[in-house]
């Protein structure tokens, strides 16, 4: 035997029962044109998503709404502007690594620091550091990885915070980390022109 399901009683003057819906079919067409530049690869930034989720390298282009970064020789100058940048970007919660997201990799001996977008447009050359945006697409280690042996988060990444550029800039020409990475990038590519 069944139960009727128990029903709310109709309030006096209360909405009035929802009909039925008319829906008018349009003629839609959406052209690649009409599709957000950045948008067109949304297939492949959900993938990249899902690698990050399962700790997995995540490929992401620089530029756009992500990120553009900065590349500083990794030394005892650099984890001074490090510790420099966790005071300027303290948290009310009084955490120590505010600094915003940082990789340290160490095979190569850099610090890639994650800056707002479109800081590569407005960073004039430094003696110390190399901005890059687009069309450059950068490995992000994983998330959880926060040691060596290989590439690894020195300033967690949080939604709340990338690094800022105008203090990094400040104290890179106060500390000088070097070698520039610049230098050592330009020297590899010449030593395989033959």
């Amino acid at each position: 035997m069944r139960t009727p399901l128990p029903q709310r009683a109709a309030i006096p003057g209360g909405p009035a029962p929802v009909t039925g819906v008319d829906f008018i079919p349009g003629d839609w067409a959406i052209t690649a044109d009409d599709v957000a530049p950045d948008m067109g690869d949304l297939a492949a930034r959900v993938r990249s998503l899902m690698d990050l989720q399962q700790g997995r390298v995540l490929r992401l282009p620089l530029g756009g709404r992500f990120f553009d970064i900065v590349v500083t020789a990794s030394c005892p100058e650099a984890y001074a502007v490090v510790r420099l940048l966790d005071q300027v970007q303290h948290t009310s919660d009084g955490q120590i690594d505010a600094c915003g997201p940082v990789i340290e990799n160490p095979a190569r001996q850099w610090l890639i620091w994650l800056v707002p977008p479109g800081t590569s447009e407005t960073w004039a050359p430094h003696r110390y550091a190399m901005c890059l945006g687009r069309p450059h697409q950068l490995a992000l280690p994983p998330m959880t990885q926060t040691e060596a042996p290989g590439p690894y988060w020195l300033r967690q990444c949080r939604g709340d915070r990338l690094v800022p550029p105008t203090p990094l800039r400040d104290f890179l020409d106060r500390f000088q980390p070097g070698p520039a990475p610049h230098e050592e990038i330009l020297a590899n590519i010449l030593c395989t022109i033959t």
